[in-house]
């Protein structure tokens, strides 16, 4: 079974907190992609934004996380979203899921379960890479857990819990090793 264990969710539902927060226990980790796509294209004035081209937003994404899963490959590492999520998000915006991302989720394989923060009003908060409403962020979420279901995933609803908590939870959900 695979060690490389998804955090995934709709935004702002805490999985960049919780990985960071795994990071900081001395666990591998890989860094969500769409966050610093989006800051990337706003530094150079790019188009690869969710909101002026989300076909090239998706594409990069891709490319994005098949490099953090070459990068993790042969080891233990917890993701800030996966492959999968990118085909959830063009679900989630009607759009076909190519057969190459298709293809990806298929042939790059992670842990047996997935681990979904769900929707959380009260952390949830806007910022520059964060436009979407909190309905945007539950629609996303409901795509994308939709999305690992249906690549054979089993998805595990992580507990709104201080940070913590949802750690313990995971490791031992994903069995991890713990790390002191």
């Amino acid at each position: 079974m695979s060690r490389l264990v998804v955090v995934t969710g709709g935004p702002g539902s805490g999985k960049s907190t919780l990985v960071g927060h795994l990071r900081a226990l001395g666990h591998a980790t890989q860094p969500e992609a769409g966050r610093a796509i989006i800051q990337d294209q706003v530094a150079i004035s790019g188009r690869a934004l969710p909101w002026a081209d989300p076909g090239l937003f998706a594409e990069l994404m891709l490319a994005w996380d098949l490099r953090s899963y070459r990068a993790a490959a042969g080891g233990d590492a917890v993701f800030d979203r996966g492959i999968v999520d990118t085909a959830g998000y063009l679900r989630m915006l009607g759009r076909p899921v190519p057969p190459h991302l298709h293809n990806a989720a298929l042939t790059f394989r992670y842990h047996r379960r997935v681990f979904a923060a769900p929707p959380w009003p009260e952390i949830y908060e806007h910022d520059a890479e964060r436009r979407q409403s909190l309905g945007e962020a539950e629609r996303t979420y409901d795509a994308i857990v939709a999305a690992y279901a249906d690549y054979g995933y089993e998805v595990v609803t992580l507990p709104r819990a201080p940070v913590a908590e949802r750690a313990a939870f995971l490791i031992a959900a994903a069995g991890l090793a713990p790390i002191r």
